[in-house]
């Protein structure tokens, strides 16, 4: 499978390497949108189980509290049913109990709501074992944007 996107007036091919599950993550999704993945973005765990059973799905993101299962509920769930998917999960920031909470489940990385989006991008494509793909990525047209704008605001 593959996507052409534009950056810099040239076409760019990018293959698209995994199916990532995100759940609860609201804004967040754009800023996956410079990985060669797959996206299913969605706000509740009902859905997120469905999908997991009738899709193909090489990792899951998702907030500690979403809509229908809060208190982990939905993570812990997963990892029970599927305790080898790679999986980074959002608490809030300063919270230790969902932190420990967290990572005693076995997930692979753990982030607080208030992460910068380039840690969120390495966290993921380290997990997801996207590192040297990342790496060589040439700027894409989001994350230009995001540049000019800070230069601007200076």
């Amino acid at each position: 499978m593959f996507c052409s996107a534009t950056g810099f007036g040239k076409i760019m091919i990018v293959l698209v390497q995994a199916n990532v599950l995100t759940v609860g993550l609201d804004g967040r999704n754009e800023v996956l949108s410079e990985l060669p993945i797959r996206l299913i973005a969605l706000d509740n765990a009902a859905d997120a189980a469905s999908s997991l059973k009738n899709e193909k799905v090489d990792g899951v993101i998702s907030n500690w509290d979403i809509k229908d299962a809060g208190g982990g509920r939905f993570l812990r769930k997963l990892k029970a049913a599927k305790p080898d998917i790679p999986t980074i999960v959002f608490i809030r920031a300063n919270d230790r109990e969902q932190e420990i909470s967290a990572r005693s489940l076995g997930v692979s990385a753990v982030l607080t709501e208030d992460s910068s989006d380039e840690l969120f991008l390495e966290t993921v494509a380290n997990v997801l074992g996207l590192k040297s793909v990342v790496a060589i990525k040439t700027i894409s047209p989001l994350r230009q944007r995001r540049q000019q704008s800070i230069r601007q605001d200076i």
